[in-house]
């Protein structure tokens, strides 16, 4: 048994994915607690399928508004992955779930939520996301030696 567990544990501690991208939602509209994506935001949801589209999406994860699920969506169906939900108050949970998986992973949230996101995989948010900036971008890349590199890209369109 302690052979069994000995030679399994090396394995557990690979499990964690070697990419994770983080994005808030697109553009929301104006109006009521939950609104919908604005045509500007359904267009950068469809951007960013297509920037994703080869990266090797293995698992999709979405917290429970409408505006995140609607971004996660185009990816969703154009992989065949189901957008898996989780709560937006308990990011600790969300980490430890897309830590025991292998593959590159999509995260959708907010902007009050991914700079601790960021933080809490590894990497570095670098400024506050603004009301009005739907862009940002994070790839987390694991390196061998276990250290996260953060790189930040653009979703089209950028933010003024």
């Amino acid at each position: 048994m302690a052979l069994a567990v000995a030679l399994l544990a090396p394995g557990a501690a690979m499990a964690q994915p070697d990419m994770i991208y983080l994005v808030r939602h697109g553009e929301k509209a104006s109006n009521g607690n939950d609104p919908s994506l604005t045509p500007q935001g359904r267009q950068r949801a469809q951007n960013i399928a297509a920037m994703l589209h080869r990266a090797g999406i293995k698992a999709i994860f979405s917290s429970a508004t409408v505006r995140t699920r609607e971004t996660a969506q185009p990816l969703s169906t154009s992989l065949s992955l189901p957008v898996q939900q989780y709560d937006a108050g308990k990011p600790e949970a969300l980490v430890a779930r897309v830590k025991a998986l292998q593959g590159a992973v999509l995260v959708v949230g907010h902007s009050n939520t991914l700079p601790e996101l960021v933080r809490l995989f590894g990497g570095a948010p670098g400024t506050d996301i603004g009301d009005n900036e739907y862009d940002r971008l994070y790839q987390l890349i694991n390196g061998a030696d276990g250290k996260i590199t953060t790189v930040l890209l653009t979703s089209l369109p950028e933010t003024p």
